[in-house]
């Protein structure tokens, strides 16, 4: 079995509510909630298990003040967990899914930021991508970084799988990438559209011919794997410049809250067998089209 750290820095508590038809300006009742255990890499690491049990490690940080629903819903899902505490709350987010009108209306409630010394929280969360990385065959760093982490933390994560000689993927864009990219380069970079624009400096939004030329340019650069995924439509891979295509499934959608997610999951996990990227893009494709088939984020049954 090949096994994945998966850290996140931002963990949620994530409610998806069910209306049968949700209306602006007006009182609207739900069918039902559930929540979940989440944050992208925890989205991400609940389809790898439902894959292959027992193939990912989790590590993200925990609010202390609601720390223990965290973890009990975590184990409902039989997530390996491994916590590093904070002050404070984690992070709510609502999912409002409207049967009527086939629609998901995501909403991030954040906290506050608390003041206070965070170093023995990033010694701790450093400590255990280590640790981790002894067993571990990859890292999936996946989501935002909250301001109480340094801005170069997800560099100096991704330098731990780099210099552990680990895989990595890393499913974060912007200015937390280029710093990444200062220090050492991710095996895997996965991106939407808008993101891979804004982060590479080309025009969004960016017709279908001049999005492959510029993902295999960036490829090529960098020598590793670029995705982008756009929804869907299809999806663009380049590997050392060579391009991959694979189209998006016509599925019956029901919540596309972590479709990406759920695509990093399957993409690396069949990475991991045999390093074959058009056989890692459609299984990246098949998670998310399961995921977008169910109520629960990240989920592919």
């Amino acid at each position: 079995m090949k096994k994945i750290t998966a850290v996140c820095l931002s963990s949620t508590l994530q409610r998806t509510v069910t209306f049968s038809d949700f209306r602006l300006n007006h009182v609207n009742r739900s069918e039902k909630y559930q929540i979940y255990a989440s944050g992208k890499a925890v989205n991400s690491a609940r389809v790898i298990n439902q894959l292959e049990k027992g193939a990912v490690n989790v590590i993200c940080p925990l609010g202390k003040e609601n720390a223990g629903r965290f973890m009990k819903l975590a184990r409902l899902d039989e997530l390996q967990i491994t916590g590093i505490s904070v002050p404070g709350y984690i992070r709510e987010c609502w999912t409002v899914l409207d049967r009527v009108n086939h629609t998901t209306t995501e909403i991030v409630v954040g906290e506050p930021v608390g003041s206070g010394d965070y170093s023995g929280a990033v010694k701790g969360l450093l400590d255990a991508v280590a640790e981790t990385l002894k067993q571990n065959d990859a890292l999936l760093l996946a989501g935002s970084r909250p301001g109480i982490w340094p801005e170069d933390m997800c560099a100096r994560i991704c330098r731990k799988a780099a210099d552990a000689g680990r895989i990595s993927m890393a499913d974060f864009w912007g200015e937390d990438l280029k710093r990444t990219l200062e220090v050492c380069t991710p095996d895997i970079i996965k991106i939407n559209e808008e993101e891979f624009c804004a982060t590479f400096g080309y025009t969004f939004p960016i017709d279908s011919v001049q999005l492959k030329k510029a993902v295999c340019e960036q490829s090529r650069r960098l020598n590793n794997i670029i995705v982008v995924t756009r929804g869907k439509d299809p999806t663009y891979g380049a590997d050392g410049g060579t391009l991959f295509e694979k189209a998006a499934e016509n599925v019956a959608v029901v919540n596309t809250t972590a479709c990406g997610d759920s695509f990093s999951a399957g993409f690396l996990h069949e990475y991991l067998k045999a390093h074959d990227v058009a056989a890692s893009l459609a299984k990246g494709n098949w998670c998310a089209a399961r995921n977008a088939e169910l109520e629960c984020p990240g989920a592919i049954r």
